[in-house]
This record gives structure tokens, C-alpha cells and sequence, in this order.
């Protein structure tokens, strides 16, 4: 398969992946910020845009990762649902013939 069919396809799980990389980052550079600051008012601004922008960026992403989960599991659901209503409607009509 090719790779732009693939990311069209998954695209919830890629966004996933990305904002649970940006986060996980934006932790990063937050906590070396905060380990560089002396005072406390020079570690506000590392908190806020690393601490609560990463942990925001890493909820965001377990829950569009969750979603393309759930996504996938109703695709095998229908699958199944098709599935037996195709051999119900197939023994109907093997009843019918007898």
C-alpha cells in the first residue's frame, strides 16, 4: 500500500503519534528550561508553555489514538454483523428450497 494512501487512511493514528511526540518534547525542553531558571518567575513561563502545552499534546493524542482504536474495532464489528446476517439470509433460503 502505498505510504499517502496509508496516511489517509490512518490518519487519526498519525496525528496520534505526532501530538504524542510534540508533547513528549515540549516536556523535554519544559523541564530543561526549568532546571536552567534560578527564580521561580523565570520558570513560570517554561511550566506553562512546556508542562501544561506537553501534557495537553500527550491527552490529545491517547485519545485520538483511543479513537482510531475504537474505529477499528466497529469496522470488525460490521464485519462480523455482515457476516452472520449473510449466512442467516443463506439458511433461509436453504429452508425455503426444502
Amino acid at each position: 500500500m502505498e505510504i499517502g494512501k496509508w496516511l489517509k487512511l490512518q490518519w487519526d493514528r498519525v496525528a496520534a503519534w505526532v501530538c504524542i511526540g510534540v508533547g513528549a518534547l515540549a516536556l523535554i525542553v519544559g523541564w530543561v528550561g526549568v532546571s536552567g531558571a534560578a527564580y521561580m518567575a523565570n520558570a513560570m513561563p517554561y511550566l506553562i508553555s512546556g508542562g501544561i502545552g506537553g501534557m495537553f499534546l500527550l491527552g490529545l493524542g491517547g485519545m485520538l489514538w483511543l479513537s482510531a482504536d475504537l474505529r477499528d474495532e466497529w469496522y470488525k464489528l460490521d464485519s462480523l454483523e455482515r457476516s452472520v446476517n449473510r449466512q442467516h439470509e443463506e439458511l433461509l433460503v436453504a429452508e425455503d428450497a426444502r
